[in-house]
């Protein structure tokens, strides 16, 4: 299906659904406090305004009701929109625990090895860092292959997000996606570059390209890509039906990584438009973040409330004059004496007025909430420093500590793993083809995850020292596990020299003249 030829509702109209709860998600991402507001009060306006929609039922009184769905009072009053950005983190941890440490990453044949090694030492590991975190937030990322030869001289991964992307999906397959993005505004005016991955009839995977004039929430007409200048540069690349020619190699060149499997998505089971799509670690923990800013708020508020304030007798004050008020100056050191008799109403001259800060009853609150949402997110508090235990720990009980985490990155790894293997073999074979570098691999393409705990020199020679003592590794097995960052011929080295060693010394069970 090639890319549309007619003015059509933009997003589509069968995903303003799923569009709707990905600006919930990536309000809760992103932390903007406006973009909440525009989530669930549906406008930023700090005008007073009563909503009915608050009354209503279903969705839309659901999400009315959420406390960053709630009008501004009536008389005006300023609301202490305290946000805390728990869930940027949480997006943030999901994609350390990943990508933090080096993939490992091989194939069989030596050159194409050698120019993976090439891909890799730029900046791959920081776009799959990005695009992990992109996932956690919005449900699933885009992983695709690009290059351009005034950016690079090799193939480069690049990510889209899950809100700008509309797939084709088939049992859970991407069979073709179209990424989308604003390029200019003008007033009502809006420029959009829509791009669209596909397979071919030869099944070579191909790349179109198309530039439309609409308006905020209209497709519109197509026009010339040269009439953006941005975009100018690609105009020269593509044919008369908008297709990047140069590259084509077999095979779709995006992948779809959905945060967890997609039928552990809670938020799309009755979307059939979203049949495929990836769950957010936010998904059904909406509620409990919204409670965590409504605790702060309220933590906030006691605070701004407890600040010491005096109430004066109006005849204490300076007047500044006609029309201009009176002032009570606190840093004056020297007043005239005070004629008690003329107090008013009975009341002292100052009194001071200071309401108490419930400082353990929000701490209580806002931790309950904290953990709560980590937890239902798929991770342990402990991941977050969340524990009060100090001493150092061995890595087994940091794996105690840290279950929750490591089975929610086990499940992630598994969605991860294949989607890497597909893309990084396509990253070999459009460098291949369009940089004349490098062989492609046929097959044998590995990916392997790092361990979450790395376990500590001291770890590693205790766990040496038993099976040694067990009689049950070679001298070669224990350096390698002693020294895991050694490669052969240093780990060959250290093994000659202790077996020389040992040679060296005297059998003690031996008996001498």
């Amino acid at each position: 299906m090639p890319l549309p030829v007619r003015d059509q509702a933009w997003p589509p109209a069968d995903l303003q659904p799923v569009q709707a709860k990905l600006r919930e998600w990536d309000a809760w991402w992103t932390g903007d406090p406006s973009a909440l507001e525009r989530a669930y009060r549906g406008t930023a306006s700090p005008t007073p305004a009563d909503r009915p929609a608050q009354r209503r039922g279903g969705v839309v009184g659901a999400l009315a009701r959420f406390w960053w769905g709630r009008p501004i009072n009536a008389n005006g009053q300023r609301r202490d929109d305290t946000h805390v950005p728990l869930a940027s983190d949480i997006a943030r941890a999901s994609a350390d625990m990943l990508f933090s440490q080096p993939l490992t990453l091989t194939v069989d044949d030596k050159g194409a090895q050698a120019r993976l090694d090439t891909l890799l030492a730029d900046q791959a590991y920081a776009t799959l860092t990005g695009a992990a975190e992109q996932a956690a937030a919005l449900g699933g990322v885009y992983v695709k292959v690009a290059f351009d030869r005034e950016v690079a001289d090799t193939a480069f991964l690049v990510s889209e997000p899950a809100d700008r992307a509309i797939p084709e999906l088939a049992f859970g397959r991407l069979r073709a996606v179209t990424f989308w993005r604003v390029v200019r505004s003008e007033g009502q005016q809006v420029w959009r570059h829509l791009e669209r991955h596909e397979v071919d009839a030869g099944g070579y995977g191909v790349t179109q390209h198309g530039l439309y004039q609409g308006t905020p929430d209209r497709l519109g007409r197509p026009v010339p890509l040269a009439d953006v200048d941005a975009l100018a540069p690609l105009a020269g690349s593509v044919n008369e039906d908008g297709y990047v020619t140069e590259g084509a190699t077999p095979g779709l060149d995006v992948v779809y990584v959905p945060n967890d499997a997609a039928a552990a998505a809670r938020a799309w089971r009755h979307i059939p438009t979203a049949d495929g799509w990836g769950a957010s670690d936010f998904d059904g923990v909406e509620g409990f973040l919204d409670n965590l800013d409504e605790a702060y708020a309220s933590w906030m508020r006691d605070i701004r409330l407890g600040k010491a304030r005096l109430l004066l007798a109006q005849y204490m004050l300076d007047s500044n004059g006609p029309g201009l008020g009176a002032a009570f100056d606190l840093d004056r050191d020297v007043y005239t004496p005070l004629k008690m008799a003329a107090v008013e109403d009975g009341d002292a001259p100052i009194t001071q007025v200071q309401f108490a800060i419930r400082f353990a009853e929000h701490k209580a609150t806002v931790d309950h909430w904290t953990d709560q949402i980590i937890t239902s997110s798929g991770y342990s508090p402990a991941t977050f420093g969340r524990d009060s235990r100090g001493s150092a720990m061995t890595a087994t009980e940091v794996d105690a500590r840290e279950a929750r985490s490591a089975t929610t990155r086990a499940r992630k790894i598994r969605t991860w793993s294949p989607a890497l293997r597909q893309i990084i073999a396509k990253l070999l074979e459009v460098d291949a083809v369009v940089f004349n570098r490098g062989a492609t691999p046929a097959d044998g393409l590995r990916v392997l995850f790092p361990d979450a705990v790395q376990q500590t020199p001291e770890d590693r020679a205790q766990a040496a020292q038993l099976l040694k003592a067990a009689g049950a590794a070679s001298t070669d097995t224990l350096v390698r596990m002693v020294n895991p960052d050694w490669d052969d011929v240093t780990v060959g080295d250290e093994v000659a020299r202790i077996l020389a060693e040992n040679a060296a010394l005297p059998d003690p069970y031996s008996f001498g003249g």
